[in-house]
């Protein structure tokens, strides 16, 4: 059996890979008027593809863990954003 590997969050994680997955999600909504129950499940895509094809690529299981990582934490980002960002404009 293979042991699990030590995944380690770097730069990329923390600062790029987030946003990135936020901000193509966002393209993504607005260039194909994706319904609003399945962004969360494209985020959770692109999410996986980044962290499977860029931040690590020489480990698919590595790359899965981390991508889920991605995409949920762009989805509970944006949601507290948008949350955020009501109560503001309606406390005005």
């Amino acid at each position: 059996m293979e042991p699990f590997p030590i995944i380690h969050t770097n730069f990329l994680d923390a600062v790029i890979a987030v946003p990135a997955t936020m901000l193509v999600t966002q393209l993504c909504k607005k260039l194909f008027h994706i319904k609003a129950f399945w962004v969360p499940t494209v985020a959770l895509v692109i999410g996986l593809l980044i962290s499977i094809f860029i931040s690590h690529k020489h480990h698919l299981i590595a790359g899965i863990f981390m991508g889920w990582f991605y995409g949920y934490a762009a989805i509970g980002s944006y949601a507290s954003l948008k949350t955020t960002w009501r109560a503001y404009r309606q406390s005005k």
